[in-house]
């Protein structure tokens, strides 16, 4: 028997049907209790609420080395006397103060248990100081592989960054290191050599002059702000500026560069108001007017750091040059501005609770590179573009990690999870309700963090389809749902295989030349049709297998 395909990458769904059928087993992870310590909301970190950090450090670049303080503010939501503190090795907390006075603390591997004194009465706001240092973790492989990357540029000054998704904030700062608990605004205080520039998130408020020859870059956000989305970027620094003219009036837009690049940054960061206008479009307003947007060079590839995104991409369109497309449209924009810029709406404005639920940040973020192309060059760019990512779909596990042990799941969250979203709006089939539903996410989640129950409910809700089988299949499953069928007797017969128990999701055909539309499930169903040389094709924008059973 012959198989047809709706798509073109058929050895993606052999791999994918030796797994269903258990002939590529997987090796079962093992979760440790720094795991769970890291992962979980626990005990030591439910009974309060982070409200404001005063980060205060000292950037060494002769040394490699951290050293200051962090000031947490916080909200007493329970009665209890241990707080849960975050620092990885090999850095060190050296003293914490309350009070005036200087508590006791104890280790456990990257978590700190700090035994209060104080009474912590519900609803008070309490605060503590913890200071700390040494030589951070050294990126090896950012934003990948995270930590500290510390350089040179070309005239030999210190070219230094932080990044640290999925490793964790607490690789370089002390803080409560969970996504479940956002800090609503921040003061970053980044001590530096003289010659060199901190660039962190939010507004500069204040440079301060040291009698040591150093200077202090003091930065406010005004607006809740997750843990890996704060930033230290220190280099020789040249800066340069436009105003945006945004939904919500003028959008201030700061570009920070090495001395080098200026010319060349002013040119390829045209694309950050383009970026701008088809994402305010799509996605409502850029989510913090109050903190600026700013584009960063930084000497790793790039990252969604809070209104302050890193670049480094070598000014040049496509991801470092190449179009992971292989269409030719990924070569009509900067990959790191377009994709890192995506994340301000989803990764920062609605922000996952658990790391597990990482396709909250990456499958839309995906997905906006073909809106973008789509808003400047027509929806079959767009489409183009979005369907040729599906070579790098690997369905090798599912996109869902596990819960409570900061454990995210299989990159396909990218291209899979891209794919997903772009078959929801084929079900959609309404172009401006489907604006209108990424549009409403924005609004309804801003500020937020949030579950993948919270978002599937919601659009659920908003497409008007139980689409709980719909994520079932894509999310929490590796196989690609083949639409089965046959023609015989004036009948065409079909249902869904290789997908999850009751998986319903309609699809649109072309069956002999008319365009319909299908709602198989798993039983077998009919429909009138003409069985003297029929021809059934499925709408090539539907991520899913066909298989002819007349074959």
């Amino acid at each position: 028997m012959k198989r047809n395909f709706s798509f073109i990458f058929i050895s993606f769904f052999i791999f994918n049907s030796a797994n269903a059928l258990g002939l590529l087993g997987q090796k079962e992870e093992i979760f440790t209790r720094q795991d769970s310590l890291r992962g979980s909301i626990t005990k030591e970190r439910a009974w309060w609420d982070v409200k404001h950090y005063h980060l205060d450090i000292k950037v060494n670049p002769a040394n490699n080395t951290i050293t200051g303080s962090n000031t947490i503010k916080y909200q007493v939501l329970q009665e209890y006397d241990s707080m849960q503190i975050d620092l990885q090795n090999p850095m060190e907390i050296y003293k914490v103060i309350q009070d005036g006075k200087v508590l006791k603390y104890k280790r456990e591997g990257n978590t700190f248990f700090i035994e209060l004194v104080a009474s912590q009465k519900p609803g008070n706001i309490k605060e503590l100081t913890v200071f700390y240092g040494g030589k951070p973790k050294v990126a090896v492989n950012p934003p990948w592989d995270g930590g500290i990357t510390w350089k040179k540029d070309n005239n030999g000054n210190s070219f230094i960054a932080s990044s640290c998704q999925g490793l964790g904030a607490s690789v370089w700062w002390p803080n409560k290191d969970h996504m479940y608990d956002e800090v609503d605004n921040m003061l970053i205080s980044v001590n530096v050599p003289k010659n060199l520039m901190d660039v962190s998130n939010g507004r500069l408020l204040s440079v301060k002059q040291l009698k040591d020859g150093t200077k202090t870059y003091n930065w406010y956000v005004a607006n809740p702000i997750n843990n890996y989305g704060v930033n230290i970027n220190i280099g020789d620094y040249v800066f340069f500026s436009e105003k945006y003219k945004g939904e919500k009036g003028d959008l201030d837009c700061n570009y920070y560069v090495l001395r080098e690049n200026l010319a060349k940054a002013k040119i390829q960061f045209k694309d950050v108001p383009r970026m701008l206008k088809a994402f305010e479009h799509w996605f409502g307003p850029y989510p913090f007017y109050e903190d600026s947007y700013k584009l960063v060079e930084a000497p790793y590839l790039g990252m969604e750091h809070q209104s302050s995104v890193t670049y480094g991409n070598g000014y040049q369109n496509g991801y470092r040059g190449s179009d992971l497309s292989g269409t030719g449209w990924g070569l009509k924009f900067d990959f790191i501005i377009i994709h890192e810029s995506g994340h301000e709406w989803f990764a920062n404005n609605i922000t996952y609770k658990d790391i597990a639920d990482m396709w909250i940040h990456e499958s839309f973020t995906n997905y906006s590179e073909s809106l973008f192309l789509e808003y400047f060059y027509g929806k079959e760019a767009g489409y183009t573009y979005v369907r040729g990512i599906r070579k790098n779909i690997a369905n090798d596990k599912p996109i869902i990690g596990k819960y409570d042990v900061n454990n995210e799941g299989s990159s396909d969250m990218y291209y899979k999870g891209a794919n997903m979203l772009h078959t929801l709006r084929q079900i959609v089939n309404d172009d401006e309700k489907w604006r209108t539903i990424l549009r409403g996410l924005n609004s309804t989640f801003y500020h937020q963090t949030v579950t993948t129950k919270q978002i599937e409910d919601y659009l659920s809700q908003q497409v008007g389809i139980d689409l709980s089988t719909v994520f079932n299949q894509y999310l929490r499953d590796t196989r690609i749902p083949t639409l089965e069928y046959f023609f015989k007797d004036n009948q065409l017969g079909y249902r869904w295989t290789n997908c999850v128990p009751g998986f319903n999701m309609p699809v649109k055909i072309t069956l002999n030349g008319k365009e319909e539309l299908l709602k198989p499930e798993t039983e077998w169903n009919t429909i009138p049709a003409k069985t003297e040389n029929p021809k059934l094709e499925i709408d090539k924008n539907f991520y899913v297998a066909s298989f002819n059973v007349t074959e």
